[in-house]
């Protein structure tokens, strides 16, 4: 568990040092922040919490310079930022601290810290000044005690988030340190060092805004906390502390959910899928998970849970390296996606762009991609009949437009995601997995995607789905295993498949008394 909260000097809230007013941004056919604020008291460690899509990253990248905000002021230090550019929030010490390392593995520690940056003199770079520095800094404001020698990829996870920490405040001109799901990539125990980190920054004057959907590290480490939902600071939450997540937990819901999806009507039956003892030995620990015959099961978790390394063993696109697969009481070994292809087992990525279409391809072509030798003859393939059945399963999916010789790269998100979804239903697969079966697709498709899980589950099929939206697990699925920090922790059905419970377990790793 993360340490409990600090205790904030009062001296040091007396002004604000942030300040975002009334900001609005917009993209096509959706209103990402609406008269949004955001304010951050100087000297704090300021919480930022919402469900996906709720506008946290929006907002930050208004802050980065990285999106042009369409109205609005920006407030940094009590001056007014009229141009808003990556270049100028610099100057301004604005630092951000993003989830992703984007470290060069063969680089020295004293390399990654100056890169870009480094310290010149007359004879050229001035290594050893550089080397003393960043040690110096890790030691002193992190608390880190790295050789500047040391290669990247000879660290762990946490001492090289604790480098890009380093790399970016080493000029010491951060007056602001914007934290982005910082610990995604870290297992349970690194996170401490950070945390660690993180309040030695805080001591030394800087003020930090936490980014995070873990509100056990929300709770532990911040003073205050913003709350948005759809687009809008719902809250601003003060006197936070460990038993705080109830009331984050209630203002991060409201919103109704039933209308989006079917009545579930599927009949479940046996089981003929499961697993035992199944690690990939990194990301997740042995867990036992087990599917029924007209089941739709959902896997939750935040990012770092190892939900998506999970859904990417049972595809064989990794490795396990203990533990058991078995289909129709059957033993599987799972080397690459054409054994779970063979098996029965069939997946629509999360990244449909890059790894479910080729998009330069037709529709037609990549809906009969998985299985052209149901319309080949003598490894020729016979395009009438390919076509025609490009066009009846289009017809039964109304994608559009309603052309199967149209390019699929041009097609909208919703659209891509049915022509992935119609490749496997001309195959005779028995478990479809579909990893974020909706990220990136408008609402009216979505209903349809949801409709179509539905009737694969009335049809007898075992359905996976796994989510980093909660809504759409507890609309469609009948039970929902939740993972947190690579660990199964339970597994929710009946009356427990409510929201705040499943909330509470994906952020917190434990369920808040919230009321129902």
């Amino acid at each position: 568990q993360p340490p409990i909260n600090p205790i904030i000097n009062s001296d040091m809230l007396t002004d604000d040092l942030l300040e975002m007013r009334n900001i609005s941004k917009s993209f096509p056919g959706v209103k990402a922040l609406d008269q949004t604020n955001f304010s951050v008291r100087r000297g704090e460690i300021h919480g930022l919490v919402g469900e996906n899509g709720a506008g946290k990253s929006t907002i930050i990248k208004v802050l980065a310079g990285v999106y042009e905000r369409d109205a609005g002021d920006v407030i940094v230090n009590g001056q007014a930022l009229t141009v808003l550019t990556p270049a100028t929030v610099h100057a301004a010490g604005v630092r951000f601290i993003h989830q992703e390392l984007h470290l060069v593995p063969h680089f020295t520690v004293t390399e990654s810290v100056f890169m870009g940056q480094e310290i010149s003199g007359a004879v050229g770079v001035r290594r050893a000044a550089m080397r003393k520095k960043a040690e110096t800094f890790l030691k002193e404001s992190l608390n880190c005690d790295l050789s500047g020698k040391t290669l990247i990829r000879d660290l762990g996870v946490a001492e090289r988030k604790l480098v890009q920490i380093a790399r970016a405040l080493i000029d010491e001109q951060a007056k602001l340190v914007v934290f982005d799901e910082p610990t995604a990539p870290l297992a349970s125990g690194e996170s401490e060092q950070v945390f660690k980190a993180i309040r030695r920054l805080q001591e030394r004057g800087i003020t930090i805004v936490y980014v995070s959907h873990y509100l056990a590290e929300i709770t532990a480490l911040c003073a205050r906390v913003t709350v948005f939902r759809n687009g809008v600071d719902v809250a601003v939450l003060d006197h936070i502390a460990e038993d705080s997540t109830e009331v984050i937990v209630k203002s991060m819901l409201g919103r109704e959910l039933d209308a989006l999806y079917p009545d579930k009507n599927h009949v479940i039956g046996n089981t003929f899928f499961s697993v035992s003892a199944l690690t990939d030995g990194t990301r997740f620990n042995p867990l036992d998970l087990s599917l029924q015959h007209g089941e739709i099961l959902g896997i939750a978790g935040l990012i770092g849970s190892g939900r998506e390394e999970l859904i990417d063993t049972l595809y064989g696109l990794r490795r396990p390296v203990a533990g058991s697969v078995n289909l129709d009481g059957r033993a599987l070994a799972l080397k690459s996606p054409a054994d779970a292809v063979a098996a029965g087992i069939v997946l629509v990525p999360r990244d449909r762009r890059h790894d479910g279409l080729v998009l330069d391809m037709s529709v037609a072509d990549n809906i009969n991609l998985a299985s052209l030798h149901d319309v080949s003859a003598a490894f020729i393939e016979n395009r009438s009949r390919a076509n025609q059945r490009a066009c009846d399963i289009s017809t039964k999916l109304d994608i559009r437009p309603d052309n199967v010789k149209a390019i699929s790269r041009l097609l909208s998100g919703g659209n891509q995601q049915k022509v992935v979804l119609a490749r496997w239903l001309t195959t005779q697969f028995k478990l479809l997995m579909l990893d974020e079966p909706t990220i990136g697709v408008d609402i009216g498709a979505k209903v349809e995607i949801y409709q179509l899980i539905e009737n694969l589950a009335r049809d007898g099929a075992g359905v996976i789905v796994s989510s980093s939206d909660p809504g759409e697990l507890l609309g469609l699925c009948d039970r929902i295993a939740v993972m947190h920090r690579g660990v199964l922790i339970d597994v929710l059905a009946g009356n427990q498949l409510r929201m705040d419970v499943l909330v509470s377990l994906t952020t917190a790793g434990q369920v808040a008394a919230v009321a129902g």
